[in-house]
């Protein structure tokens, strides 16, 4: 009797938690029916009575952007027109002149940047300063960056009539034959007939064996993936293929600042050096194809190399699964700072009228068992998102028995902060904050006047090209604003405030003296790192991304410990035991 008193309550409290759980989805589907009639009859009376006419594509589509701006920022809509963008984001392909343009701030005019070698502005002989005039019949000057792009882009195989004017050197007001002044800017006026061409952008941009220094004794090859893009890993592998053959003994990965991209290429890639058959990623969802196991499926390159895996706060995503992965199977050390934190899977989802859906569909699992998502995103409330504390993280074991955790991205093995660009530095070189441009002026003048430079590894500015761009900087009335200032008109504030400032006043005259702006002084004291960003700048228009990066390499403070650490074995097994 007892046994079947337990029996029929057992039984009970199944067909109960049935009962519940079908009745909850009874509730969420007449939920969601509600509410789209709902939102399908406010648009109906919008567009019956508001007192403006709206447009559909504009008032839903804000609608359907707010919606799943509450969910995540990864879980995205793209309308008909805009498909063009999410292709470019999977496979990294669009079709174009490829070249990177930019606002030129002195003359608020869009010019080329850097044309990529070998793409179709290279071919038809665009430099860095060139002024975009037109394309075609239609006029670019006055126009934003992004309105020109649009126009410079369009089907592969189309041809177009490209007008720039290319300053003469110092932009000076004395022409030339041949040239002309046009807004005050003399220069060649040129006319050049483009052919777009499919433009993928390498995923791979530079690859090679590092020079040794005097005491070193491993062969160090340097890689750098800058994105996951279909068939990025068959690049890396013929990579690695070369760098093997031409002696490498060691392997600087640098996934610094990629953003992820295929989860499948992510696994190709950790597969060259782990044995197949192996787990790598396990993806969990809420149906049953969004949760999978993922192996390895191939026989590795190398299984015992040394390996660094160069991360920071911008790696993210399937750069997380590569040296999240590696460290997990204590295959690799992870150098640099903590990683993003990006643990979610997206898929796209096509929807009526072409339009398409990139939403967030499962969370992944590298070998340890951990997710690395640094934030969670709760969906209450209009949807709001908190970060994982570090005191909330969980703990797991790697292959060899090593702690490491889970939430806030992968934490590197050996952490070595990036070099710091002082505020002075980025001002002047990065772009977009310095209306003298007077670093541009002086790069495009130097160029003009040296055909040819030293190679990329080689090439350094002399003590009187480096006095010659101070003078133009002490001359061109450039500004910026200092650090430095700012905290101490803060701090003068906050004294106010807190009535400190009237009993210290003569100390803070003291200090604002001391702190009192120097330029000279300051170019002087910032030659070093000022002296980098114009080589490479120098370097790009002779040598392209590939001589850029190559001349970075030998004052990169984290690639430079990334080398000792290959070249000390002991301390590289300690590491991983």
């Amino acid at each position: 009797m007892r046994h079947t008193t337990l029996f029929t309550l057992l039984l009970l409290s199944i067909l109960s938690t049935a009962v519940s759980a079908d009745n909850k989805k009874k509730n969420d589907a007449f939920a969601v029916a509600r509410n789209l009639e709902t939102f399908s009859a406010i648009y109906k009376q919008l567009d019956m009575m508001y007192v403006d006419t709206l447009d559909a594509d504009v008032t839903v589509g804000a609608g359907i952007r707010s919606m799943l701006r509450s969910l995540d920022p990864y879980t995205e809509y793209y309308a008909p027109e805009e498909m063009k963008d999410l292709k470019t984001m999977l496979t990294g392909k669009y079709a174009g002149i490829g070249a990177l343009i930019k606002q030129n701030m002195k003359l608020n005019r869009v010019i080329i940047d850097e044309p990529y070698e070998g793409m179709p502005a290279a071919e038809a002989g665009l430099r860095k300063g060139d002024i975009i005039l037109a394309v075609d019949d239609s006029s670019m000057v006055g126009k934003t960056v992004s309105y020109v792009s649009s126009h410079l882009r369009g089907e592969p195989g189309t041809t177009f009539l490209l007008k720039v004017l290319r300053p003469s050197a110092g932009n000076t007001s004395g022409k030339v034959k041949g040239e002309k002044t046009i807004d005050g800017i003399t220069g060649q006026v040129m006319k050049i007939k483009i052919t777009r061409k499919a433009i993928q952008m390498p995923s791979v941009p530079y690859y090679g064996i590092i020079p040794r220094a005097e005491g070193q004794t491993e062969v160090v090859g340097y890689l750098l993936l800058t994105q996951f893009t279909e068939d990025c890993s068959r690049d890396v592998r013929r990579a690695i293929v070369e760098m093997r053959s031409e002696g490498m003994t060691s392997l600087l990965l640098d996934l610094r600042n990629n953003g992820g991209g295929s989860l499948a290429e992510a696994i190709k890639i950790v597969n060259m050096f782990v044995p197949k058959d192996m787990t790598i990623v396990t993806t969990k969802g809420r149906i049953k194809r969004s949760t999978n196991e993922y192996k390895t499926t191939s026989e590795p390159i190398d299984t015992v190399m040394p390996v660094v895996v160069l991360v920071n706060g911008n790696t993210a995503s399937a750069s997380e699964i590569t040296s999240g992965s590696l460290q997990d199977l204590d295959r690799a050390v992870v150098m640099g700072t903590r990683t993003f934190g990006k643990g979610l899977v997206q898929q796209t989802v096509e929807l009526p009228h072409d339009a398409s859906l990139k939403l967030t569909v499962s969370k992944y699992y590298i070998p340890s068992g951990r997710c690395i998502q640094a934030i969670n995103y709760k969906h209450t409330g209009g949807g709001y998102k908190e970060h994982i504390p570090d005191s909330l993280t969980h703990e797991f074991k790697t292959r060899g028995g090593r702690t490491v955790r889970d939430g806030g991205g992968i934490k590197p093995d050996v952490e070595v902060k990036a070099d710091s660009v002082p505020n002075i530095a980025v001002y002047l070189c990065q772009g977009g904050l310095d209306s003298t441009e007077v670093a541009l002026g002086y790069v495009l003048d130097y160029v003009a006047s040296h055909p040819t430079i030293a190679p990329a590894t080689e090439f350094h500015l002399s003590d009187a090209d480096y006095a010659d761009f101070k003078q133009r900087v002490l001359q061109s009335g450039f500004k910026y604003d200092r650090e430095t200032s700012k905290v101490y008109d803060e701090l003068v504030e906050v004294a106010r405030f807190e009535g400190y400032y009237n009993d210290a006043k003569e100390e803070f005259e003291a200090l604002k003296k001391k702190l009192s702006h120097n330029l000279s002084r300051e170019l002087d004291n910032n030659r070093a790192v000022i002296s980098h960003l114009l080589e490479q700048s120098i370097i790009t228009t002779y040598y392209y991304q590939r001589g850029s990066i190559a001349c970075t390499l030998g004052y990169d403070t984290q690639v430079q410990e990334a080398i000792k650490l290959l070249n000390d074995k002991e301390k590289y097994k300690k590491i991983l035991e």
